[in-house]
C-alpha cells in the first residue's frame, strides 16, 4: 500500500485468514470479497475520515494465495493444476492443462468432487463431450481444492 506523498505510511501488508489487513491508524480493515480497486477506496475513505486531507491511495498485489485443483486419471499429465491469476478455469481447462484426455479416456463418466462449505462433499458426474459440442446446461466452473477424476473406459 502506498499514499501519494505520505512515504512513512507505505506498507507490505498480507491479507489473515479471516480476510482482513491491519494499517497503521485505522486498524484492521475487512477486504473479503473486495476487488483490489475496491480494497483502494475503502482504505481512502477509512484515511480520509479522521487521518488524511483527501489520500491518494494505490494497492498492489504483490502475491496471490496459491489456488489450484487436482485432475486424476485418464490424463496426458495427472496432478495439480493452478488457476491462472485472477481468472476462474472450468472443468475442460483443467483437463487441458493436464494435458487432456488420453485415448482411453472416458469423457462422459468424469468425477467432480467438490467440498462443501459444511464440510460434507458432494460428486457429480459431468458428460464432457456434451461440454465440448456444446449440449451441456452449465460450463462446471471449478473451486479451489476441486477434484476431477477421469475414469478408463472399457474395451
Amino acid at each position: 500500500m502506498r499514499v501519494f506523498q505520505e512515504p512513512e505510511m507505505e506498507r507490505d501488508v498480507r491479507v489473515s485468514q479471516e480476510y482482513a489487513i491491519s494499517l497503521p491508524l485505522v486498524g484492521k480493515v475487512n477486504v473479503k470479497g473486495l476487488t483490489v480497486r475496491e480494497a483502494e477506496t475503502l482504505v481512502t475513505e477509512l484515511y480520509n475520515r479522521d487521518y488524511l486531507v483527501n489520500p491518494q491511495i494505490n494497492i498492489t498485489v504483490m502475491e496471490y494465495a496459491r489456488r489450484t485443483v487436482k485432475v486424476l486419471g485418464a490424463v496426458g499429465a495427472a496432478g495439480e493444476i493452478q488457476f491462472p491469476q485472477e481468472e476462474g478455469l472450468t472443468l475442460l481447462d483443467a483437463v487441458t492443462r493436464a494435458g487432456g484426455f488420453t485415448r482411453l479416456a472416458d469423457r462422459r463418466r468424469i468425477k467432480l468432487t467438490r467440498r462443501l462449505a459444511d464440510g460434507t462433499q458432494e460428486t457429480y458426474i459431468v458428460n464432457a463431450d456434451d461440454l465440448i459440442e456444446g449440449n451441456a446446461s452449465q460450463i462446471w466452473t471449478l473451486r479451489t481444492n476441486d477434484l476431477i477424476y477421469v475414469p478408463e473406459r472399457l474395451l
